[in-house]
């Protein structure tokens, strides 16, 4: 993801981000009901139609991703390398409304998670800068 999504190297480990989230458990329930209602809302069938007809990939790749953003194990750079979100997500279209059904899932998502919402907000503030990013076609 974008710099923004980058966590504070030199903050104290026992509050790192992945931590604040609960590490690997915090993050597969994000990951898990992200994906779900993705795959639920109408309102996501633009986003939904880029991905595979199942979800299991895609939902390994995006959790293993988050807990090494997050400054936990590098699950997806030891098995892909750099991520270059940019990069692998160009062969898809992805316009404004792409990205603002991708940010309503994850909105949703945030929001069945128990964590405080000043981190909520972080975490969606990130997310709205890299999903922003992440744009390739005109509207």
């Amino acid at each position: 993801m974008s710099e923004s999504l980058t966590p504070n190297p030199s903050a104290d480990p026992s509050s790192s981000l992945f931590v604040q989230l609960g590490g690997e458990p915090g993050i597969r329930a994000l990951v898990d009901d992200f994906y779900t209602i993705m795959n639920a809302e109408r309102y996501a069938d633009g986003i939904r139609a880029l991905h595979p007809p199942t979800l299991d990939g895609s939902r390994d790749k995006f959790f293993w991703f988050l807990c090494g953003w997050s400054g936990g194990p590098d699950h997806y750079i030891s098995r892909f390398g750099h991520p270059r979100l940019r990069a692998r997500h160009l062969p898809y279209a992805i316009a404004t409304a792409e990205r603002d059904q991708w940010l309503a899932c994850m909105q949703q998502a945030l929001d069945r998670q128990p964590w405080p919402v000043p981190l909520k907000e972080r975490l969606l503030a990130s997310f709205f800068d890299t999903a922003d990013w992440m744009r390739n076609q005109r509207d």
